[in-house]
């Protein structure tokens, strides 16, 4: 493939590498358009500290670096400036306001918190509350329909332990959701070679039979793990069963 839109910093605080790192490797492993979307900031009470991911008074940082970085390598690669956002209705309007006073390329959307992380709880944990599982996707749907995400990242995070009739029900409204606003669901290759609870087979032979679009994202936390869907043991075989192509992996970028 020639493109990644799911590449990480040392800001969101669980990531190593520096940028440049990370756009040598792309180049090495075939890249044609790299793009960066770091753990967002967010404009949380001044009282609670978030640890995974940047504060706000680093996104002047982050995006000049990139921006030299991206004039620097022209030639060789692409470089997108972007974020992986938490959907939170409490604090989004403002943070889009505060992120486009900066060259902004795109955003995608990752739903680790339910409602929020101030006081929420976390998706990926496992859990046997359907409720929890309801609230995922309710949340994750509203922020799709704000129009803004590029695709969501991850959609499958939601660590649901419970009966597989309940989760596909609650599931194939995203799928849904995915199909009818023309947003493409993200096959997460890091969370494949971690041995994640995601991707899944039960989620993407559903979304696949739905019909839904995919995009494959490294989710890059280290240089090295930019990678191609070959260089995953077993990868390629899990796109297979589940009726996945991928070529090219460029997409559209939404206008912020």
């Amino acid at each position: 493939m020639l493109a990644n839109y799911h590449t990480h910093t040392p800001r969101c605080n669980h990531a190593v590498g520096s940028e440049r790192e990370y756009i040598e490797n792309a180049i090495k492993k075939g890249f044609k358009i790299l793009g960066f979307s770091d753990h967002t900031p967010q404009p949380y009470p001044p009282e609670f500290h978030s640890n995974i991911r940047m504060e706000m008074n680093e996104v002047e940082d982050y995006t000049n670096t990139l921006e030299k970085l991206r004039d620097e390598y022209k030639k060789d690669i692409e470089i997108l400036i972007g974020y992986e956002v938490e959907y939170t209705r409490e604090y989004f309007s403002y943070l889009l306001d505060y992120l486009n006073q900066y060259p902004l390329d795109y955003i995608i959307q990752g739903q680790h918190f339910v409602p929020n992380e101030v006081h929420g709880f976390y998706s990926g944990a496992e859990t046997l509350d359907e409720n929890k599982l309801k609230a995922y996707v309710d949340c994750t749907i509203e922020g799709m329909k704000t129009g803004y995400f590029t695709y969501l990242a991850h959609p499958d995070l939601i660590n649901y332990a419970g009966p597989t009739k309940i989760y596909r029900q609650h599931m194939k409204r995203i799928v849904q959701a995915s199909v009818d606003l023309n947003i493409p669901l993200e096959i997460n290759m890091q969370g494949f070679f971690l041995n994640r609870n995601y991707p899944s087979d039960t989620f993407f032979s559903l979304a696949s039979s739905m019909g839904a679009k995919f995009v494959l994202g490294c989710d890059s936390h280290n240089p090295k793990d930019v990678l191609q869907p070959e260089d995953i043991p077993d990868f390629v075989e899990f796109l297979e069963r589940n009726n996945i192509t991928y070529g090219d992996n460029i997409i559209d970028l939404r206008p912020i």
